[in-house]
């Protein structure tokens, strides 16, 4: 018994530094897990490819045809991956007015996966 009490704390100790020493394909933003922390370079190209992926996959869902004329804010949350809520300007084809639309994308870079949460018109304020 005195031998394998040492032995399974070796053990957990390794498995400890082997889950600790794996590092994040990308690194989400500050924060506490669960609150939504500012995006502070919207123009970031990532930020830019998700908001494209939303647009994108709206347009597949609703059968649309959106275009992303650019990112105007956003934040990100820590949950089991990051969750990013965009305000993003589009134009719809053959219209030239801009509107806003608020855009929740969630990913998990580490398994190359991505969904479009919600999708959804925002009033003329940008709420």
């Amino acid at each position: 018994m005195r031998i394998l009490i040492p032995y399974l704390l070796c053990l957990a100790a390794a498995a400890c530094v082997a889950v600790h020493a794996e590092a994040p394909v990308a690194a989400p933003a500050p924060g506490l897990p669960g609150s939504w922390s500012p995006i502070k370079d919207v123009d970031d190209p990532h930020i830019k490819e998700i908001a494209e992926f939303a647009v994108s996959e709206h347009n597949k869902r609703s059968n649309s045809s959106l275009t992303l004329e650019g990112v105007a804010s956003g934040e990100t949350q820590v949950v089991a991956g990051v969750s990013y809520r965009l305000r993003i300007d589009c134009k719809d084809l053959g219209c030239e007015c801009v509107k806003r639309y608020e855009a929740v994308v969630w990913e998990k870079p580490w398994l190359h996966f991505r969904r479009l949460i919600s999708f959804r018109p925002l009033s003329g304020d940008g709420e």
